[in-house]
C-alpha cells in the first residue's frame, strides 16, 4: 500500500480511496515527458541460490495505446535477462510490482527481487544512513527472469502528453495498463510461450487479480502459470474496522498477537510461536468469534473470561477489552500497547517503534524509515549500476489524489469487492494456474489473519493454493531470514512442472 508522500507507497492510500473522496486536493503538475529512444543495457554476473548467472540488465520503454486506441502511455520498465548457458525460451518470467494506488517498483526491486538489495539490520534503531547495497544471493534469477512494472505517472513511466490520468484510476483500467505490458514486452523478446507468473505486493495483489483474468482471456495464450499475492488486499472489506464488522476484529487478531509477542508483551505459556499462533488461530475463529457475534446478549462471565485470553494473547489488558465490547482496532492496539513507554507502534511493520503523539496529533510511522530508505538506494543504483544517465525525476509519489475507481458503476451497500472472484475464474480456466499468498506477522495493514480467512472462502483448489506468513511486517523482507524463506517458497513455486 502507498502512503501519500516521497517513500510510503505501503499505506494509508487505501483507506484514503475508499473513505475521503470528497476531499479534491490539488492533482500534481504533469511530469516531463521521458526520453528514452533505445534501451539501456548492461551485462552482468551474479551468483543466486549457488549459481552463477550471466545476464543482462535493460531499462527500457514501451509506448502503449490507449483505451481508445489513441495515445496511451509511455512505460519505462527494468528486466533482468538470463544470456548465456542459463538463458531459455523455457525460463519462467515473473512481472514483479508494488502497490498503492499507485506506486513505482523500487521497494520489491531493492528489497528482495532485485540482484543487489538494500541489507537493513536486524537491529531496528540502526541509522538508515549506515544500511548498505550488497549482492542479493537469495533472489531466483538463477531460474527466472525478472521484469519489474512501474505504473504510468510513477517511476519514469508517464502518460502521454494530451491523455487525462483519470482515464487510468480504476482497479480495471490500471490493471489493462499491466496486461498490455506483458504481452508488449513478451512480443519485443520473443516470450510468449515462456511460462509467466504475476508478483503484485498489497494494492498490487488486487492488480494481479484482475489482470491474471485479463491475461487468461486473451485470444492469443501467454502460458499464464500463477500469480504470488503479497501482502493480499483481495478481501478488502475486513480492512475498514467498523465496531460492526465483527470479522476483521477475529482476522486482526494473529497480527495483534505476533506484535506483542515481538515485544514480549505475550503470554505464550512455555509454547514455541508457532504453536501458540496456532491456538490463537483457533481460539479467534471459535470462541472469539462466537462472542462477538452474541454482541450485548454475552453472558457477562464469558465476557470477562474471553477478555482474560485477549490479554494473554495481545497483551492488552482484559479490563480494557471489558470496557470496549472486546474490540480493539489495530489502530488503536498501536497506540495503547507500550503506551506507559512513551511509544507508538509502525503501521507498516509493528516491530518498529516511535515516539508517541502529542494529544490531538498523529504520529509519525516509525516503520517508514524502510520504504525512505529503499528509495534512496535504488536512486543510487539506478546511477552506478544501471547507468540510466538522465531520464528525469524517477517519481515515487502517487498521482491520484481522489477518485480511484475500485468497481464500476455508482457504490451500493449491496456491492462487493469481486478480486478474489477474478481469481476464480482463472483457476477454472486454466488447469496449470498456481497461487501463492504470503504475509508479515507484524503488518498491522494487511494482515495474516486476511489472508488464511480469504483463503479459507476462496473456493479454490487446494492442491493449487498455498499461503506462507514470515516474520517482519509489510516489507517482510526487509528481516533477511524472512526474504531468504520468501525467494526459497517463490523459487520453488515457479519451478514445479505443471
Amino acid at each position: 500500500m502507498r502512503i501519500f508522500g516521497r517513500g510510503l507507497a505501503i499505506g494509508a492510500c487505501l483507506a484514503l480511496s475508499l473513505g475521503a473522496a470528497n476531499a479534491q486536493p490539488a492533482p500534481p503538475p504533469p511530469l516531463a515527458p521521458v526520453t528514452l529512444d533505445a534501451p539501456v543495457v548492461t551485462q552482468h554476473r551474479g551468483v543466486f541460490n549457488g549459481k552463477t548467472v550471466a545476464y543482462q540488465a535493460r531499462v527500457e520503454a514501451f509506448d502503449l495505446p490507449g483505451p481508445d486506441g489513441g495515445r496511451g502511455v509511455r512505460l519505462v520498465t527494468t528486466a533482468y535477462v538470463a544470456t548465456g548457458r542459463t538463458a531459455s525460451p523455457e525460463r519462467p518470467v515473473i512481472f514483479v510490482f508494488n502497490g498503492g494506488p499507485i506506486s513505482p517498483s523500487p521497494y520489491l526491486h531493492m528489497g528482495a527481487f532485485g540482484p543487489k538489495r538494500l541489507a537493513v539490520p536486524d537491529d531496528l534503531s540502526a541509522d538508515p544512513a549506515s544500511f548498505q547495497i550488497v549482492d542479493n544471493p537469495y533472489t531466483v534469477l538463477d531460474v527466472a527472469d525478472l521484469v519489474f512494472f512501474d505504473p504510468a505517472g510513477t517511476g519514469y513511466s508517464r502518460f502521454a502528453q494530451g491523455v487525462d490520468p483519470q482515464t487510468y484510476f480504476s482497479v480495471e483500467a490500471d490493471a489493462r495498463q499491466l496486461t498490455d505490458f506483458v504481452v508488449a514486452w513478451s512480443k519485443a523478446h520473443g516470450r510468449e510461450a515462456s511460462p509467466k507468473y504475476l508478483f503484485g505486493e498489497s494494492y498490487g495483489t488486487i492488480r494481479a487479480a484482475v489482470a491474471v483474468n485479463q491475461i487468461q482471456k486473451l485470444p492469443q495464450d501467454q502460458n499464464l502459470r500463477g500469480a504470488v499475492f503479497m501482502g493480499q488486499a483481495m478481501n478488502i472489506v475486513e480492512y475498514v474496522q467498523r465496531p460492526q464488522n465483527i470479522i476483521s476484529y477475529v482476522v486482526s487478531l494473529p497480527t495483534l498477537a505476533a506484535s506483542a509477542w515481538w515485544h514480549g508483551k505475550a503470554d505464550l505459556k512455555g509454547q514455541d510461536f508457532e504453536a501458540w499462533m496456532s491456538e490463537m488461530r483457533t481460539f479467534a475463529r471459535t470462541e472469539y468469534l462466537t462472542a462477538l457475534a452474541q454482541g450485548d446478549d454475552l453472558d457477562p462471565a464469558v465476557r470477562a473470561a474471553i477478555a482474560q485470553k485477549l490479554e494473554a494473547y495481545s497483551g492488552i489488558p482484559a479490563a480494557f477489552y471489558v470496557e470496549n465490547n472486546l474490540r480493539i482496532t489495530k489502530e488503536r492496539y498501536r497506540v495503547e500497547l507500550l503506551k506507559d513507554q512513551g511509544l507508538t507502534l509502525g503501521m507498516a511493520d509493528a516491530r518498529y517503534t516511535g515516539p508517541s503523539a502529542l494529544a490531538g496529533q498523529r504520529a509519525a510511522d516509525p516503520s517508514r524509515v524502510l520504504p525512505e530508505a529503499l528509495i534512496a538506494a535504488f536512486e543510487v543504483y539506478a546511477r552506478d549500476s544501471l547507468k540510466v544517465g538522465d531520464l528525469g525525476a524517477y517519481n515515487t509519489r502517487s498521482p491520484v489524489t481522489a477518485g480511484w475507481r475500485y468497481a464500476e458503476g455508482p457504490a451500493s451497500p449491496f456491492s462487493d469487492y469481486p478480486f478474489m472472484s477474478a481469481v476464480s475464474e482463472v483457476f477454472a480456466l486454466n488447469p496449470d494456474f498456481r497461487v501463492l499468498m504470503a504475509n508479515g506477522h507484524q503488518d498491522t495493514q494487511t494482515t495474516t489473519g486476511a489472508m488464511d480467512y480469504g483463503l479459507a472462502l476462496s473456493g479454490w483448489p487446494k492442491d493449487r493454493a498455498q499461503a506462507r506468513s514470515y516474520q517482519g511486517g509489510h516489507m517482510a523482507y526487509s528481516v533477511e531470514a524472512s526474504l531468504a524463506q520468501m525467494m526459497a517458497d517463490v523459487r520453488a513455486f515457479v519451478t514445479v512442472a505443471p
